[in-house]
């Protein structure tokens, strides 16, 4: 008995229509009668083909992996299937050389404002040096004789007009460095990204509803695998149903960023949860259940 006769025959014994089978697997009912016939060529691939193989036999009470193990010569191999991005993905070493250097270009800003200060410091000190010498000159008086000295105190005036000049100037400048300082230093800090459940879903492939705000602009999915010996099979859909990831996951395709920024909806259809991690702007999405197969959808808000 080949392995989808014996599939179908459990789901008989069990009394379990093929659209009940799709309701609980949500694998289509074409894909479930093509295992019952042996027909593996119109499953989508020879990863879904064993994965949908293990859904079905969960599904009518057959342990998975024992009818992996009787059935291996009939089942196609595993091999690991071409993934195709529809979009220019950035890996992390590239998002960390860009945070990098926009925080090198603040350096160049400081420098300036900081030797504007230094220069406005070494004028006032000169300014203040110089008003802060009165002339004083001794002056002989022809009609005594008794060697007294006339002080001088013609500059008396300029030289208090110069000091207060040169103090209404400390301020001027000491206000304009300050204000450059605190331009210069001052840094935008971005609030953290917030993810929580609006709906948990049920069943053994769940379907949950996320709410994510504080996305950045440039917001990315990140897939991380969990194990060196543990693989999946990912898809990432966008708003408009368009293909953002598609393949089989592991720890060799790991990590995966993906470019979400715009996006209003990400879906999710993860195969087995358990060997995938995922994260947005550093915040990582906690499964909502414990279900091996998981769909989750993500719904981007602006604050």
């Amino acid at each position: 008995m080949d392995v989808g006769e014996k599939l179908k025959e459990a789901r008989l014994a069990k009394d379990i229509s093929l659209d009940s089978l799709q309701e609980k697997t949500k694998i289509q009912k074409r894909y479930l009668v093509a295992i019952e016939e042996g027909n593996f060529d119109i499953l989508p691939g020879k990863f879904y083909t064993r994965a949908f193989i293990k859904e079905y036999a969960a599904a009518v009470g057959i342990n998975p992996d024992d009818l992996m193990t009787d059935h291996k010569e009939e089942l196609p191999a595993t091999e690991e299937e071409n993934v195709q991005y529809s979009r220019i993905q950035r890996t992390r070493k590239e998002s960390k050389s860009d945070k990098e250097s926009r925080s090198s270009s603040i350096i160049p800003t400081v420098t300036v404002v900081l030797l504007i200060i230094a220069i406005i410091a070494v004028a006032i000190f000169f300014l203040r040096q110089s008003s802060s010498s009165g002339d004083v000159e001794p002056v002989e008086d022809d009609n005594s004789n008794d060697g007294s000295m006339i002080i001088d105190d013609s500059n008396e005036a300029g030289n208090n007009d110069t000091g207060d000049a040169a103090d209404e100037g400390n301020d001027e400048g000491s206000e304009e460095g300050t204000d450059g300082t605190e331009e210069g230093e001052e840094t935008e800090e971005n609030e953290e990204v917030s993810v929580e459940v609006v709906e948990e879903g049920t069943g053994a492939s769940p379907t949950s509803v996320l709410a994510v705000t504080n996305a950045g602009d440039e917001a990315a999915l990140i897939l991380e695998s969990a194990g060196d010996d543990l693989n999946s099979w990912v898809d990432v859909t966008g708003t408009e149903g368009e293909s953002l990831f598609s393949g089989n996951f592991d720890a060799d395709a790991s990590p995966v960023e993906i470019d979400i920024s715009g996006e209003e909806t990400i879906s999710l259809n993860i195969g087995n949860s358990t060997a995938v991690t995922i994260s947005i702007d550093g915040t990582e999405v906690e499964y909502p259940t414990s279900a091996v197969h998981q769909r989750l959808n993500l719904q981007m808000n602006d604050d």
